[in-house]
């Protein structure tokens, strides 16, 4: 990820890590649901580019085609990947590259749509997001069925002291 590389993340949070790409030399720009992530990332990084958005809304009808995508626990985790999948290939160019990280599925067999607790932003009811958690085989399935190539999707052991790993998971646009 260098110079005159574009990058989009999805789900930037704050913008730590899409600081970091920018400082690669990549031309940089991340999306997050969240309007207090949002401004935390430009009060942090007020060159950064980053958007209020949902993922499938701003990638249907994105500005540019990107190289690389990717989310680190972000909006790959919370957007149901029949919707998503098309619409990352589309705002890929030719040999681009998918990449995201989430927790691996909590238990075994506890696969597809889940409900997550999040802790609200100010006192008050718990909310509730949806998650999609599948285990590697089917992450790399169903990116192969939705035109991806040279699938990798793989689950990192926790560090010691851990009880939980990441799932990491690569796809590339096949070129033409």
């Amino acid at each position: 990820m260098g110079p005159g590389t574009h990058v989009l993340e999805l789900g930037c949070g704050s913008g730590g890590n899409l600081a970091h790409v920018a400082m690669l030399g990549a031309h940089a720009s991340g999306i997050d649901l969240s309007r207090l992530q949002v401004q935390a990332a430009q009060d942090r990084y007020p060159r950064l580019t980053v958007h209020m958005a949902d993922a499938l809304g701003f990638l249907a009808a994105p500005p540019a085609p990107y190289h690389v995508l990717y989310s680190v626990y972000g909006a790959s985790w919370f957007t149901d990947p029949d919707d998503l999948l098309p619409l990352v290939l589309a705002s890929l160019v030719p040999g681009g590259r998918y990449a995201f990280s989430q927790n691996p599925p909590a238990l075994p067999g506890c696969v597809g749509p889940q409900a997550t607790q999040m802790k609200p932003p100010t006192p008050g009811e718990p909310l509730y997001v949806k998650r999609w958690d599948y285990e590697p085989d089917e992450w790399e399935s169903r990116l192969k069925g939705a035109g991806f190539v040279d699938v990798r999707a793989r689950i990192i052991d926790p560090p010691p002291g851990r009880r939980t790993g990441t799932l990491l998971v690569t796809a590339d646009k096949p070129q033409p």
